[in-house]
């Protein structure tokens, strides 16, 4: 492949190290890792903000990153209008080609990405090419009902550092034929929020909201499932009909970018603005908010990841609704059930129960591994001591007795 063009940083040099982040899901879990790169003065930080932060119509919310005080190396527009196939593939291309430019501007020695979120796929292969060793957190996971399944995959393959959030995901890396010693599992990141940083009171978050908690309430968002396409409203429609007949008030967020994504969040905008006394959708909530929520909310419903991740740390009954998650670790807080209103209601009643939530008291989180807050300070110590010479860029498949 010829001579590296990013190379290691010499002793006692700065590294660079260039975070990428897409949305208000993977800034949340990212967040906490940014800070303690920014606090060590033996590494620099670069952050670039590219998808979903970049849009009005998903909150912009690259305004969350500056307001926590972080600055923007690089953005990088690359998504098109529309949330077909098609305009989803283009984009990925629109990405590689603007991520080759951003990534040799900025010259880092090394790049994080964590999860599945397509548009990496513009960001990987284009780090790949210019010889800059990539960091991946969050793989090893399986999402059997999502194209983030193959997507999460193949960046593990063009990773060359990994930090599972399990043991269970280390196994699977391991299997998939990367050197043991390149993997680390300190658990998820995501979750250092919760030992460090306060939480809003019930007060302050009907304040926040201008939404009143007092009754049953429900946190929602649901994903289009990718591999089922064509669903996606049909499939909103039976949750929508459930929350309706379980006397259900609910705080929505928006659905990602993915295909049909816009189709869901028009839906969604529809239902809340026929009752909004008893429905509210955002665009984004983030971090503090959506993490408060999760505190003083009586239940979860959808399809999205946090329900397994964070919220076991809150006890909260989370109703994981078809095959979008199919595959990942569960703590018991979690009751799946299929796509249709009956099912979806009936694990509703089972979610709100004082049966079901007094068994969840103990309940353990399998993602919070270190449980003391400190697995993104311990990646930070990874990626400032590993070594970064042209030779760890070989990949060599670890082959398994």
């Amino acid at each position: 492949m010829g001579e590296p063009i990013v190379t290691r940083a010499e002793d006692g040099a700065v590294r660079r190290v260039c975070v990428v982040t897409t949305s208000r899901a993977d800034y949340g879990l990212l967040r906490r890792l940014m800070w303690e790169i920014a606090g060590d003065e033996a590494l620099e930080l670069q952050v670039v903000a590219t998808g979903m932060h970049l849009l009005p119509e998903f909150g912009h919310t690259v305004r969350e990153i500056t307001g926590d005080g972080f600055q923007i190396g690089r953005s990088v527009d690359m998504l098109l209008g529309g949330d077909s196939a098609v305009a989803t593939a283009k984009s990925i291309g629109v990405g590689m080609l603007s991520f080759a430019d951003a990534l040799r501007e900025l010259s880092p020695h090394i790049i994080v990405l964590l999860g599945d979120r397509f548009e990496l796929l513009g960001v990987a292969p284009a780090a790949l090419m210019l010889r800059i060793p990539i960091a991946h957190i969050h793989g090893g996971e399986t999402t059997e009902g999502a194209l983030d399944e193959q997507v999460r995959h193949a960046l593990t393959k063009l990773a060359t550092f990994h930090f599972p959030a399990t043991e269970a995901y280390k196994r699977r890396i391991i299997q998939m034929g990367e050197d043991p010693v390149r993997v680390f599992t300190f658990g998820a990141p995501g979750l250092d929020d919760l030992y460090h940083s306060a939480l809003l009171t019930r007060e302050e978050l009907e304040a926040r909201l201008e939404f009143d908690l007092s009754e049953p309430v429900a946190l929602i968002t649901y994903h289009p499932v990718t591999l089922e396409p064509g669903t996606a409203v049909t499939n909103l429609a039976a949750l929508l009909r459930a929350v309706e007949r379980a006397g259900l008030r609910a705080v929505f967020t928006k659905a990602n970018a993915d295909e049909e994504g816009r189709a869901v969040n028009h839906a969604l905008a529809e239902f809340c603005a026929g009752a909004p006394n008893r429905y509210r959708l955002f665009e984004s909530l983030g971090a503090e908010l959506y993490r408060s929520l999760m505190a003083h909310c009586s239940l979860m419903l959808g399809n999205s990841s946090s329900g397994l991740i964070e919220a076991p740390w809150f006890a909260l009954p989370v109703v994981n609704i078809g095959e979008r998650q199919r595959g990942r670790v569960r703590a018991a807080n979690v009751i799946d059930c299929a796509n249709r209103s009956e099912a979806i209601e009936a694990a509703i009643d089972q979610a709100c129960s004082e049966e079901f939530r007094a068994c969840l008291q103990s309940l353990e989180n399998p993602y919070d591994v270190t449980k003391n807050g400190s697995a993104s300070r311990r990646i930070k110590d990874v990626l400032k001591t590993v070594e970064l010479s042209s030779t760890m860029m070989q990949k060599r498949f670890h082959d398994i007795p």
